[in-house]
């Protein structure tokens, strides 16, 4: 089914430009708003993204624009692939445009101050919008380039996500849907945390069973803390919590994963972030995740090593060291060990 009027993604990054290109594909028309105008005549002259997806064309029924009123009052579903830092500052001042909108996150991120996730800001921006979540194991080059990808759409509201499903599905991508928002949106947040362990790892030459064991142990982790918070656990072992965190501690592709790699080699975390030249969300939530755990006293020793690394000068041996020195708990906090 295509929409009779366009779609807006907002966002000029990469994922941004892979899900206006996946749209077009199918035959709808994008209006792609990002706020750099400098982007905008770039991507007219050239129909590249040179600065987040070099060499992958942009596909002729995507229209870049700088212009956002007019793009939401053009469109009915709306793709949010803004960072979560700019997330409530571009769309703040256009919040009674967004009345009855489709409004999809697309970002994994976690506001600082408030421990709010995307979606959330969007409800506080605009009660009145209909409001979904789209995560996965969606590393935004390989989408560009039509490697096979699934991805999760959540939402109470089972008609956004028909109409999301019938958009973006396609020869190469398929979009499974599910109801539980909080937990897929959580799931999304959380990974990059682990994935920059995971980078940190690969760059020390960890061996393969360190490596799983610090992805299933993050798995564990961040699904006691989701469920802490009101998300089924169930929603951990699908495409948005064990799909996303799999290909984002794996793939040296992923953002959060060539942070750690460069923290790994030595670098200090200003100089990993500047490396990498976008926005590592991760970096942020880890702060934010740690202050959380405490106040709600869930134990996430992974989370408080890593902040040891990143903000206290520890080294991942000393805090590898200290989680192998600790009481081992129960392997899966959900099945229960004595007796049934």
């Amino acid at each position: 089914m295509t929409e009779q009027q366009p779609i807006a993604v907002l966002g000029g990054g990469s994922f941004g430009t892979a899900l206006a290109n996946l749209l077009a594909e199918n035959g709808q028309r994008v209006l792609h708003w990002m706020r750099d105008p400098e982007q905008v005549e770039a991507i007219l002259a050239t129909r590249e993204n040179p600065r987040y997806l070099k060499g992958v064309k942009v596909h002729p029924a995507v229209e870049p624009l700088t212009d956002l009123p007019a793009t939401l009052q053009a469109c009915q579903l709306v793709f949010v692939a803004l960072p979560s830092s700019a997330l409530r500052q571009a769309l703040q001042p256009v919040a009674g445009l967004l009345e009855g909108k489709l409004l999809i996150s697309t970002t994994k991120g976690i506001e600082a101050q408030s421990f709010k996730l995307m979606s959330q800001i969007l409800e506080e921006i605009a009660p009145q919008a209909r409001i979904g979540v789209l995560s996965g194991p969606n590393l935004a080059r390989e989408v560009a380039e039509h490697a096979l990808t699934a991805t999760v759409i959540a939402s109470e509201d089972e008609e956004l996500c028909q109409r999301v499903q019938a958009a973006l599905h396609g020869r190469t991508f398929r979009v499974y849907a599910s109801g539980d928002r909080f937990g897929v949106e959580l799931g999304g947040a959380l990974k990059n945390v682990y994935a920059i362990m995971a980078g940190m790892a690969a760059a020390l030459g960890m061996g393969e069973n360190t490596k799983s064991m610090l992805i299933t142990r993050a798995l564990a982790e961040m699904t006691r803390f989701a469920v802490h918070l009101g998300a089924n656990p169930m929603t951990f072992l699908g495409l948005a919590g064990v799909g996303d965190l799999i290909v984002t501690c794996s793939s040296p592709k992923s953002r959060n994963y060539q942070v750690g790699f460069a923290l790994g080699e030595g670098l200090s975390l200003d100089d990993a972030v500047a490396r990498l030249g976008e926005v590592a969300e991760g970096v942020n939530t880890i702060k934010v995740l740690k202050a959380k755990a405490e106040q709600l006293q869930v134990y996430m020793p992974l989370v408080a090593g890593l902040h040891a690394i990143l903000f206290e000068g520890r080294t991942l041996n000393q805090v590898i060291e200290a989680l192998m020195r600790a009481e081992p708990k129960t392997d899966v906090d959900f099945i229960p060990t004595t007796g049934f």
